[in-house]
């Protein structure tokens, strides 16, 4: 439903959460904790609020989530996250050199 879609992206935290997954693919919670500089069970509520919405899908790997953009989702969601990720990259530029700079990514999940 787009309601629930446009919902869901309308929290700076969970557009920048999912820009931040859409130009790198796939992240772990302990990436988007480091790059976004919040705290995991803030990060875990708002990537519980975006996996509800369809808006990403999940990879588990032992204890760890990995988090990506669901392409299950219809073309239309998926070309407006790639069109903001184009139009509007500054809103991830600080959690982007966070994340870079991290030291022990991505074994930072082992």
């Amino acid at each position: 439903m787009a309601v629930h879609f446009f919902k869901a992206l309308s929290d700076d935290t969970r557009l920048q959460t999912c820009l931040l997954i859409a130009e790198q693919k796939e992240l772990c919670v302990c990436e988007l904790v480091c790059a976004l500089a919040l705290s995991q069970p803030k990060i875990s509520r708002h990537l519980a609020l975006l996996k509800e919405a369809g808006v990403l899908a999940t990879r588990r790997d032992r204890q760890w989530v990995y988090y990506r953009i669901d392409d299950t989702q219809p073309q239309w969601r998926q070309q407006i996250i790639a069109t903001t990720l184009n139009n509007q990259a500054e809103l991830i530029e600080d959690a982007l050199a966070r994340l870079q700079a991290m030291d022990n990514r991505p074994s930072c999940c082992d």
